[in-house]
């Protein structure tokens, strides 16, 4: 089946750290696909969060994530993990796995092909 499958939301207290997982299958899998996140709040549009390039490329962050952030492949390479440390309200989104970078910037969310149907994430102040 072609899936990006998310895991690891869910509620934390301000200040707190969660890791979000993502797993591929099928067509979405594939260890030459950039893979990465966004996130949507409510009222907002989907924004850019993190994304790793493969095998072993360059990792990029949005600003207000940086330092606080981490995104990492999974051994298996056709996942990614994000750790969230230091979480703030502002963080609280539905985080979505993202995967095959087509044409166009890193950043937008038209970039890329493959999306999985999104975890919450909670954070309480």
């Amino acid at each position: 089946q072609d899936q990006l499958v998310e895991s690891g939301g869910g509620l934390v207290q301000a200040g707190g750290s969660l890791r979000l997982s993502c797993l591929a299958s099928g067509r979405t899998s594939s260890t030459a696909y950039t893979m990465g996140w966004f996130r949507q709040a409510p009222g907002n549009e989907r924004e850019f969060v993190a994304v790793i390039r493969p095998n072993g490329g360059s990792a990029y962050y949005a600003n207000s994530v940086k330092d606080r952030f981490t995104i990492a492949r999974g051994d298996a390479k056709n996942s990614v993990h994000l750790q969230m440390n230091s979480l703030n309200f502002e963080d609280t989104a539905v985080y979505y796995c993202v995967a095959n970078l087509r044409t166009g910037s890193i950043y937008s969310p038209n970039s890329y092909e493959y999306w999985g149907q999104g975890t919450q994430v909670t954070v309480s102040s």
